[in-house]
């Protein structure tokens, strides 16, 4: 997946992703402001990170449950975390 990235250099180098694996879901954002959010979740392990370029590309966020415990995120953003959730959570197993 290549972006180009909108942010300042000051927000770190966006996370470069290479593993296409088919039980990874991959999406990317792009707000009204041009920040940028990256959305990866990994079925195998029932994880998802949220890299954002304006609270720092190095960064991964913790997706609980379709939401971002450690970031304010607009209405917006909070609306297309929990669009990318859904899919790709959908077929996992509860524990």
């Amino acid at each position: 997946m290549c972006i180009r990235n909108h942010h300042s250099a000051a927000c770190g180098t966006p996370p470069h992703i290479d593993d296409l694996r088919p039980n990874r879901y991959l999406a990317y954002f792009e707000n009204q402001y041009g920040e940028q959010a990256r959305f990866i979740c990994d079925r195998d392990s029932n994880k998802a990170v949220l890299y954002l370029g304006d609270a720092g590309w190095a960064t991964p966020h913790a997706v609980v449950d379709g939401a971002v415990p450690d970031v304010v995120l607009s209405e917006t953003e909070r609306l297309w975390v929990r669009a990318c959730w859904r899919p790709a959570t959908a077929n996992r197993e509860e524990v």
